[in-house]
């Protein structure tokens, strides 16, 4: 027996990714379309938004009671996930230039470690998740939802896949490739003692 909007929503926020699965093939169309609306983007870009908006929907899910309901919360969604991701390129595009520009100097003097220690890897567990809270807060929306879905609420790797209408193997590649990220991030900011972000560790996963 087909769910009621309400049993569905409620069951996605629930945790249960057969519910989640039968939400995202019944809607993927029409976020789409929205996304490629308010983007006017490329569908590799559209399609990425796409994603961020069912990430989401995993973390932020609650439930509604009508249809009507549930497209203009999906919609609002999609219009901040592709406002969000346009504003991260913009932001990319100038990190990279600056970066770009510096590297361009040649000066050996340029600044790379701050006048206080307060970043450093080794001062203690508090700077550590300071750190850590700062390079999730940068981190892409498909990223941070895998990150969530895997360490924040648990979700097994078959899980995540069937919500995702991906193999186990292909979740845990996506996982593991944004924990090395996260892991060659942490090294280089414990060698530099400085943490400011040049490469970040967001991107695709």
């Amino acid at each position: 027996m087909e769910r009621t909007v309400s049993q569905l929503t409620a069951a996605v926020a629930s945790g249960d990714a057969g519910a989640f699965s039968d939400l995202y093939e019944k809607w993927f169309d029409e976020v789409y379309r929205w996304a490629r609306r308010a983007c006017g983007r490329d569908e590799s870009f559209c399609l990425d938004v796409t994603q961020d908006v069912f990430m989401r929907v995993i973390r932020s899910m609650k439930p509604v009671e009508t249809e009507e309901q549930l497209g203009a919360w999906l919609r609002r969604v999609t219009l901040t996930a592709s406002y969000d991701r346009l504003r991260r390129e913009r932001s990319w595009k100038k990190r990279h230039q600056r970066l770009g520009e510096m590297v361009g100097t040649g000066d050996d003097e340029a600044p790379i470690a701050p006048s206080s220690n307060r970043w450093h890897m080794d001062e203690g567990d508090a700077e550590r998740l300071e750190w850590l809270r700062d390079e999730l807060a940068a981190m892409d929306e498909a990223s941070l939802g895998l990150i969530e879905a895997r360490f924040r609420f648990g979700w097994t790797l078959r899980k995540i896949g069937a919500a995702l209408g991906l193999n186990p193997g292909a979740v845990d590649g996506r996982v593991s490739r944004v924990t090395e990220r996260l892991r060659k991030a942490a090294g280089e900011a414990e060698k530099t003692g400085d943490v400011r972000r040049v490469t970040g560790t967001g991107g695709g996963s």
